[in-house]
């Protein structure tokens, strides 16, 4: 089945991935997809599904499994995870891309929304292998999640241009949060290119939000994220 859901075991635990595999072609570029907040729902799934009519192998990993049915009161799922494990569990995603037997994954990119943007820059510092990274208002980003370094201050090991599209309404990431990792990351001679938006907040890619999607910056941004992994990933 072209899309469908997988599951791998990551520290022997089930984690469901939704996957996009196109047919017909022997070798494919991959694309990771971080989800956002409320988890891999409609809007991530419709992510996927346009990445792989695009082409593109596209996996989005359930970052949640680890967590049960009901959460402690005052808890948020998002507030419960932890680097360690986000980035094990998006190791273990594409190590499954690597490993399928239907066809062969070459260079693999990643694109997150919300706390996705943030997994994003995570996993651009925490594994080379991933060769384009795309930031949508990423937020937290300046913040630990658990023992671990924030991915701000693990920005002198990200190894790939990375590409981040943010509104100026935002309030996290705030303009003055892009404008410190947007200087950060000139500081360290990292490749970037930010692009911001008027009139837009957070999760303006979210059509699933009428009270924060905005369409041009949606379609405009999209159409730059596709125009940047065509040029950064290449089978």
């Amino acid at each position: 089945m072209p899309v469908r859901w997988d599951t791998v075991q990551v520290d022997g635990k089930p984690m469901r991935i939704y996957m996009g595999v196109p047919e017909g072609e022997p070798r494919r570029v991959g694309i990771l997809v971080a989800q956002h907040g409320p988890g891999v729902d409609d809007f991530v799934k419709d992510a996927v599904i346009r990445l792989f009519r695009e082409g593109y192998v596209a996996a989005a990993p359930e970052l949640f499994h680890r967590q049960p049915a009901q959460i402690p009161e005052g808890a948020t799922r998002v507030g419960l995870l932890k680097d360690d494990e986000i980035i094990a569990d998006m190791n273990a995603t594409l190590a499954h891309l690597k490993g399928m037997k239907e066809v062969k994954v070459g260079p693999v990119g990643i694109v997150g929304f919300c706390m996705g943007g943030r997994v994003s820059y995570l996993m651009a510092a925490a594994n080379n292998e991933i060769k384009a990274c795309t930031v949508f208002y990423g937020g937290n980003v300046l913040k630990q999640w658990g023992s671990l370094p924030s991915p701000f201050d693990r920005t002198q090991d990200i190894n790939c241009p990375v590409i981040g599209f943010y509104g100026n309404e935002d309030t996290n990431p705030s303009p003055d949060d892009v404008n410190k990792i947007d200087a950060e990351m000139t500081r360290l001679g990292k490749p970037h290119e930010f692009h911001r938006y008027n009139g837009a907040a957070h999760a303006f890619q979210n059509f699933l939000d009428g009270t924060r999607y905005r369409e041009r910056p949606a379609r405009g941004s999209w159409s730059e994220m596709l125009a940047f992994f065509a040029q950064h990933l290449k089978t």
